[in-house]
């Protein structure tokens, strides 16, 4: 006695979302890739400052900044030939790094070299605002954090530096790649021999690095020294102490840059 065979049911459609929500969703997730990518950028640019501020910044300073290092000089902290070295060597040493970045890295990952560029819809004139308040925080931070007269300081001032440096990126990075230091983005320029805006990488640094040692150094924490004894600073000269009495800086501090 046959059996009739039963009869087998086409599987239905796979159900596939509508063509907008999977663009919507792949969006997403790109976004979200974006959003990984700059917290990691931000953090090793952070702690890598950090590390730096922490191994030699009892030698140096640590600027590692030519904005940083203008800002001390703003700030009669410095002679005027030490800061041009400074400066100097900080430029030398970013085109070093850079060139050895260059040469060890291979080419499909290489691209620009993480040239700051700004970002499509971002004036040159937002840009420059950007960077000045950028740098304004940050040298705001270091020269709070460096002052030898805080008395009763608590924490770390390389973790502090670094974590500006970091707040400085996050906010940053997506209108002008977060410059905030000509060296760095003066060293894949010179490789890449890309300088389209590059001026906006100086300008707004400058700017806010000075308008940042203003601020701190003769209104938020006023040092008391005259015009003389700012010259002398600024020549090379160690002014004499008041009465002969050095300054109170009460607890042992981490760094001291008055004066380098």
């Amino acid at each position: 006695m046959n059996r009739a065979r039963p009869q087998l049911r086409p599987l239905p459609p796979p159900i596939c979302p509508p063509a907008p929500l999977a663009r919507g969703v792949r969006e997403r997730a790109a976004q979200c890739d974006d959003v990984r990518a700059a917290i990691l950028v931000a953090l090793a640019f952070g702690l890598a400052l950090a590390t730096l501020v922490q191994a030699v910044g009892h030698i140096s300073g640590a600027h590692v900044n030519p904005a940083v290092t203008f800002a001390f000089l703003v700030g009669s902290q410095m002679s005027l030939l030490r800061a041009i070295c400074y400066m100097v060597a900080q430029l030398l040493g970013a085109v070093a790094g850079a060139a050895v970045l260059y040469s060890v890295t291979p080419p499909a990952v290489r691209g620009n070299l993480a040239l700051n560029t700004l970002h499509p819809g971002v004036s040159v004139g937002q840009a420059t605002i950007v960077e000045i308040f950028l740098t304004l925080q940050f040298v705001l931070c270091i020269f709070a954090t460096y002052d030898e007269r805080r008395n009763g300081r608590l924490g770390s001032v390389a973790l502090a530096v670094g974590f500006s440096l970091t707040l400085g990126h996050l906010f940053g990075m997506y209108y002008t790649g977060a410059g905030m230091n000509p060296a760095r983005s003066f060293a894949p320029a010179i490789l890449t021999r890309n300088f389209t805006n590059h001026w906006v990488y100086w300008v707004g640094p400058v700017i806010g690095a000075g308008l940042g040692s203003l601020l701190y150094d003769f209104l938020l924490f006023p040092r008391l020294k005259s015009v003389s004894e700012r010259l002398s600073i600024l020549k090379g000269s160690r002014p004499s102490e008041s009465n002969g009495q050095p300054e109170v800086t009460g607890e042992p501090v981490e760094l001291k840059t008055q004066a380098l």
